[in-house]
């Protein structure tokens, strides 16, 4: 083709009075007059192109002896376009796709404003519906996806000891001790550990009350015989379970950068650090300030509780979602800061001649956060009427500031609570009698489905940034 002489858009846009469009083997004549009314849609700046270059920018092709303008578009959805030119309006049927009727008036740089008022709500609420609606179906497809490369991980970790001294009893022992529900043994070997967990937590509260403390003759408190011989027992028990985890674990390496591994040393670590530290102590009395160091070491007894999370899918659920929920909690910790810090000053400026529990901000603080949080402890509370009503719309917004984070984690809990009884179904089922010789069964669909559909996302996105791009983009679909 040769570039546009004057004389050829002398005739385009001024003596024929019209321009020829080929959009997708769909050939129609347009008005210049008709154009004109839209300049920033991208056939109207077609009237305004001075080179061959600039209208190879606006569409796919031009021929120079018809003066054609060829678009390489969908010839279906053209219509509404033409239609937008006559009533400068734009309508959506229904059976239309909306992300394909989105991304061709886009195309063609008309805005959605133009959609009329009759296909509007419906246009706009089936545009944002499927963002809505989609959490399960999108989080059942990330739970296959992750549960496919989770039980990838299992099985690789499960290889490792085929080449090893006694690999196949090593393997029994480390999937026994990792997983309770895969036979059995494991089961029992469960229920005794939480057992021990249950018992050492119940000493450590009893230990606590009055009614079960001892004396020496010297008045001070001293432990109860039983008591540290449950807690001893619970101490023999725990480093058994750590050390025979450690023995048959895959790789030693990375044994301890499972967080399961890291709360199995801190359920003992206090109590021999504790042990070290007395024994420092009698041989050097000149360090006795370390026995308060002791009795912090003693409180951190309570990690032992998390030791349930290897027993409960739950906790191991509630667990990853917190982690992953990052956002979510800092976005609701900011909320209640906000509302604290507001009420809490309206509250010190209406309360504090009268009332001797809020006659400082901090201490203001304290009421706010207790009532945003609906705890209502009832230790301070406004008395005047202006206080009371400050203190109900602290409490109305505490509760819409609490319940609006809480959906999204909810719904980030169920996801990993799916996949992780996808995990462990798949764990059970798995049998190494005589090696390791297949993965269990997978949805090799959905995970291939889910993979194809992010590339296809990342393709039109990556469309989006110029408009040659979005021909190719289409003529691939």
């Amino acid at each position: 083709m040769t570039g546009l002489s004057l004389e050829d858009l002398t005739v385009l846009n001024f003596e024929n009075n019209e321009i020829s469009i080929n959009v997708g083997g769909f050939k129609k004549k347009l008005r210049w007059n008709t154009l004109s009314r839209f300049p920033e849609t991208r056939l109207a700046r077609l009237l305004s192109c001075q080179s061959k270059e600039s209208i190879l920018e606006l569409c796919d092709d031009y021929d120079d002896t018809e003066k054609e303008f060829y678009f390489d578009r969908n010839p279906a959805l053209f219509p509404y376009v033409l239609n937008f030119y006559n009533t400068g309006r734009l309508h959506v049927m229904a059976e239309l796709c909306i992300f394909s009727f989105s991304q061709e008036i886009e195309y063609w740089g008309i805005n959605e404003f133009f959609i009329d008022s009759c296909c509007s709500t419906m246009y706009h609420g089936r545009k944002i519906e499927p963002e809505q609606q989609d959490w399960d179906d999108k989080s059942e497809e990330e739970s296959t996806t992750s549960s496919f490369d989770e039980i990838l991980g299992f099985y690789n970790d499960a290889s490792k000891f085929d080449n090893q001294p006694l690999g196949n009893i090593r393997r029994r022992i480390w999937l026994m001790l990792d997983n309770p529900g895969y036979s059995i043994l494991s089961r029992i070997f469960s229920f005794l550990s939480i057992l021990v967990v249950l018992g050492s937590i119940a000493t450590m509260c009893m230990n606590s009350m009055s009614d079960f403390q001892k004396f020496d003759s010297e008045g001070k408190q001293v432990e109860d015989p039983m008591f540290e011989m449950v807690e001893h027992f619970g101490i023999g028990w725990f480093t058994f379970e750590l050390v025979a985890r450690f023995a048959v674990a895959p790789s030693l390496i990375r044994f301890f950068e499972h967080p399961l591994n890291l709360i199995d040393l801190m359920s003992i670590l206090p109590f021999y650090l504790t042990l070290f530290i007395n024994l420092v102590v009698e041989s050097s009395p000149a360090l006795a300030n370390l026995g308060r160091v002791a009795q912090v070491l003693r409180l951190m007894r309570i990690f032992r509780i998390l030791k349930l999370a290897r027993h409960s899918t739950g906790l191991r659920s509630l667990g990853a979602t917190l982690k992953n929920s990052y956002k979510e909690v800092g976005l609701l910790l900011l909320y209640l800061s906000v509302g604290v810090s507001f009420f809490s000053v309206v509250a010190y400026t209406i309360e504090k001649e009268e009332n001797d529990g809020l006659t400082t901000i901090p201490a203001c603080w304290w009421w706010a956060t207790v009532s945003m949080t609906t705890v209502g402890y009832g230790d301070v509370v406004p008395g005047s009427i202006a206080g009371k009503l400050t203190a109900s719309a602290c409490i109305l917004a505490g509760i819409l500031v609490v319940v609006l984070p809480i959906t999204l984690i909810f719904n980030k809990f169920s996801h990993f609570y799916k996949r992780q009884k996808q995990l462990e179904s798949a764990m059970r089922s798995c049998d190494f009698d005589e090696g390791i010789k297949e993965v269990p069964s997978i949805n090799l669909r959905n995970y291939y489905a889910h993979k194809v559909k992010s590339l296809m996302a990342s393709l039109s996105n990556m469309s989006r940034t110029s408009p040659s791009d979005q021909s190719l983009n289409n003529s691939v679909l």
